[in-house]
């Protein structure tokens, strides 16, 4: 059954514009029932817009007031110094969402969130944690609040893995540590990253070419293989 049931005869305009998506794996809307999904998207908290590659979705310098939820696509939360050079702080799929600790906040944003793709975005409006009318629920709201809490912390998780992987001073060591994480994370010695080269290397603070370089310098050395964003570690014993 089609998550937005309940949420097509209360508001059908949104229902529409949502794409008919089924959102109840999104961490966001975790533990909320249908029937209350349909009361959040019948107030008038939501919207959806569409961005081509490379669009700035939220800019630095923003005060927003809304969280960013992907329903297709990957956004990369970008930094850029006074000098024009730009590090990738964090990447996010289809299913998650990002700008959340500013929209709660109500700080200036420090980085831009750029579509790395064509996509999709569904913004829900922060606004209705303290809605206090009648066709609002406490219900709903507290359990957006520990969502929202939950995935606070493990932004704070991917943040700190970025610090580890940025903190030591060879670039081979910086691949080792972020590959050595990626595997760990996909439970396998062969996976898929979220980078192409350019994105890898301003994820890591590197230069591409040298970064490319020590690539394949680690592959001659028999430590790794690759083909595009596509990795296998290799053992000592292999």
């Amino acid at each position: 059954k089609n998550l937005f049931t309940c949420a097509a005869m209360k508001h059908p305009y949104n229902h529409e514009r949502i794409l008919h998506m089924n959102l109840s794996s999104n961490p966001i809307f975790r533990g909320i029932s249908e029937e209350e999904l349909g009361e959040i998207f019948s107030l008038s908290y939501t919207r959806q817009n569409s961005y081509e590659k490379n669009q700035i979705i939220f800019h630095s310098g923003d005060t927003i007031h809304e969280i960013g939820i992907i329903l297709n696509g990957s956004v990369h939360i970008e930094m850029i110094d006074f000098w024009g050079n730009k590090s990738i702080l964090s990447s996010f799929g289809a299913g998650q969402v990002f700008a959340e600790t500013y929209a709660l906040c109500k700080e200036p944003m420090l980085v831009d969130a750029v579509a790395a793709e064509k996509r999709q975005i569904l913004f829900l409006d922060l606004a209705l944690l303290s809605d206090d009318s009648p066709a609002a629920s406490t219900v709903w709201q507290q359990k957006l609040i520990h969502n929202l809490l939950s995935i606070s912390v493990q932004k704070n998780l991917v943040l700190t893995s970025r610090i580890f992987c940025t903190t030591p001073k060879t670039i081979r060591e910086r691949l080792l540590t972020y590959l050595s994480s990626q595997s760990l994370k996909a439970g396998s010695s062969s996976f898929d990253i979220p980078f192409n080269r350019q994105q890898l290397a301003d994820y890591l603070n590197l230069d591409r070419s040298a970064l490319s370089k020590e690539l394949g310098n680690m592959r001659n050395d028999g430590i790794l293989e690759f083909h595009k964003n596509h990795f296998t570690l290799k053992s000592h014993e292999q």
